[in-house]
């Protein structure tokens, strides 16, 4: 917010007129809506229940426990959102551990790094592909056809790898097995009836982004939507619903976005764009692997949320009208997977390490990057030779 007040106190051509028309107003409704649906849903305890679940059904088994606790939070990621699956996942997470009485930290990390993949899935499942989705005109549909297969396949192949670097933290006694069958998922859905009223209310509006560009409706109209409706069916006042919105990151966003119009205005971006293309010499497959690991690295330490809204207008720029849209998926997967370079690249990770740190498990920097930094670079690596093959 500061940034974004000094930008327009200091920017002779940059009005507070063109700050307003900075703004993504459909990025912000598509990232409120989708939390105010997120947030009444979860009160009925649904998301504990999945998460019980997916460890019962692996029945204690390391190698099972590991893949189905990274497709639960890789699949809520790309249908929810990372940030929110980790808040809901990571409690769950240290209770399992509790129960088979193994370190929570290889579990933890292990879903963070699947969050962070399976969100690259969809359009609302990370916040980079919101931005890239609102500013390039991409559909819901269109993330899923051409983000998900690459995202399977890398996600399957890092699952496997990490399995394999902790399997030994997570050996299960044999004796500790039992002790998952014997927790109560069905004891973690608190309110019955008001599962009954909203979840078929986000069911409905997930769906509904399947469909949207085929009736012509927005994403963010969408989101809004759903809110509205489970607003009016959920027994959750609009004032506990509104309260429990993340207003920190809104405003974070609604800052970003001043900040990169700022910096459109004094055509900053477009000497970026003029530099990578000198780099590059014009070669389009030279583009396309520059904007995917400047995206992951720099984006890895910088967060990749400014990140990716700092490069959307350059990448607009390098694609001009050439109808590309390879450009914007390997902007996508450059930036979500270089969420899992550092704990500071994506909201999730700080998110976790909050919670953890609460629990007395705290996650250090360092701790962090000795997985992430090779997670990174193998799934950066595997995304642009999917991008390069498939476009």
């Amino acid at each position: 917010m500061l940034g974004a007040a000094i930008v327009v106190l200091f920017v002779g051509e940059f009005s507070e007129d063109s700050a307003i028309a900075a703004i993504k107003f459909p990025t912000l409704g598509l990232l409120a809506g989708m939390m105010v649906l997120v947030y009444i849903t979860k009160q009925s305890g649904i998301f504990d229940y999945l998460a019980i679940r997916a460890g019962q059904i692996s029945r204690g088994k390391p190698f099972a426990l590991v893949v189905m606790m990274a497709g639960t939070v890789a699949i809520l990621s790309g249908f929810l959102d990372n940030l929110t699956t980790i808040l809901l996942v990571v409690p769950i997470t240290f209770l399992l551990a509790d129960t088979l009485d193994i370190n929570p930290m290889p579990l933890l990390m292990i879903e963070l790094m699947a969050a962070n993949i399976g969100g690259a899935a969809t359009l609302i499942g990370d916040p980079p592909n919101i931005l890239i989705g609102n500013a390039a005109g991409l559909t819901f549909n269109d993330f899923l056809v051409n983000n998900a297969p690459g995202v399977v396949v890398i996600l399957i192949v890092i699952t496997v790898g990490l399995y394999f670097y902790y399997r030994d933290q997570i050996k299960v006694k044999e004796e500790n097995r039992r002790y998952v069958d014997q927790l109560d998922a069905v004891a973690s859905i608190t309110d019955r009836k008001e599962l009954r009223r909203t979840l078929p209310v986000l069911i409905g509006t997930i769906l509904a982004f399947f469909f949207h560009d085929y009736l012509h409706i927005e994403p963010a109209t969408v989101a809004m939507t759903g809110a509205a409706v489970g607003l009016m069916v959920t027994r959750i006042s609009i004032e506990d619903a509104f309260a429990n919105l993340e207003w920190t990151t809104i405003f974070f966003f609604i800052g970003l976005f001043v900040m990169v119009g700022g910096l459109e205005a004094t055509g900053a971006v477009g000497h970026v764009a003029d530099g990578i293309r000198a780099v590059t010499d014009g070669n389009r497959d030279a583009e396309l692997v520059g904007i995917i690991w400047t995206s992951a690295v720099i984006g890895g330490i910088i967060d990749n949320i400014p990140l990716t809204a700092a490069m959307i207008p350059v990448v607009s720029d390098i694609k001009g009208t050439s109808g590309d849209d390879a450009y914007w998926w390997a902007l996508s997967l450059g930036a979500c997977f270089g969420g899992n370079l550092t704990l500071v690249s994506a909201a999730s990770n700080v998110a976790a390490s909050g919670v953890a740190e609460k629990s007395g498990r705290p996650i250090g920097f360092l701790f962090f990057l000795k997985v992430g930094l090779p997670v990174t670079l193998l799934s950066t690596a595997m995304a642009t030779a999917y991008i390069l093959l498939r476009y």
